[in-house]
């Protein structure tokens, strides 16, 4: 019989389960190591989901006489995109200009004199671009039998800190379509002041979108 040694005295050994589970749990482990540094033949990383956390902003929408007719909300969507959430109501029926203006000024009673319309203190579309292709051009809304109008959509044409630049900026909606000058040169009329033949100046301008029925400041939110 094997007499036991002062080593075994001091150091005993573990029991052998001990040993088998632990031996297993390392073959185990390795094998899960393998298998995640091994690619899959054909299979391709997930897509990155655009960010959308880093800030917003947000308009309210009157009319002239300063009543609500809604809300616009700006979401950061990722490092170049912004997402666009508007609902409206009071409006007529059908399509109506919805655009980003230069200056955050709201004021009704800044009156358009050539026009006759109020909102004169926001100033001109967000630029730059020609209207049709500017910044500050989105798409128009268009309001049901009952008066309401929402979207929804992401563009590219600007950030949330173009619309928190020194000036500020507004969302205005109008009393009618918006062509984007989408007139085809085709159309002959008199040369207008500039001498075009083609789309005249206020199309060029507005896109005979109408007067400036509803204005809103855009403010950021933390």
């Amino acid at each position: 019989m094997r007499q036991a040694s002062e080593e075994d005295s001091v150091m005993p050994r573990p029991p052998r389960f001990a040993l088998g589970l632990s031996l297993g749990l390392a073959v185990a482990g390795g094998l899960a190591l393998g298998l995640a540094a091994t690619a899959v033949p054909g299979a391709s990383a997930a897509p990155a989901t655009p960010s959308r956390t880093g800030g917003t902003a947000a308009a309210v929408v009157r009319d002239a006489s300063g009543r609500v007719l809604g809300s616009v909300r700006f979401e950061r969507y990722d490092l170049e995109k912004t997402r666009v959430s508007v609902s409206v109501r009071g409006l007529a029926p059908g399509f109506h200009g919805f655009h980003i203006h230069a200056a955050g000024v709201c004021d009704p009673r800044a009156v358009d004199r050539a026009t006759g319309t109020p909102f004169s203190s926001a100033g001109s579309h967000l630029g730059p671009g020609t209207h049709g292709a500017g910044a500050g051009d989105m798409p128009p809304l268009l309001a049901a039998d009952d008066g309401t109008a929402s979207a929804s959509f992401v563009t590219d044409r600007f950030t949330l800190e173009d619309l928190a630049d020194a000036n500020g900026s507004a969302v205005v909606v109008h009393a009618g379509p918006d062509n984007f000058a989408h007139i085809p040169k085709r159309y002959f009329h008199r040369p207008d002041s500039m001498g075009a033949t083609g789309p005249d100046l206020t199309t060029r301008r507005t896109g005979d979108a109408g007067a400036r029925v509803g204005c809103g400041v855009v403010r950021p939110r933390a």
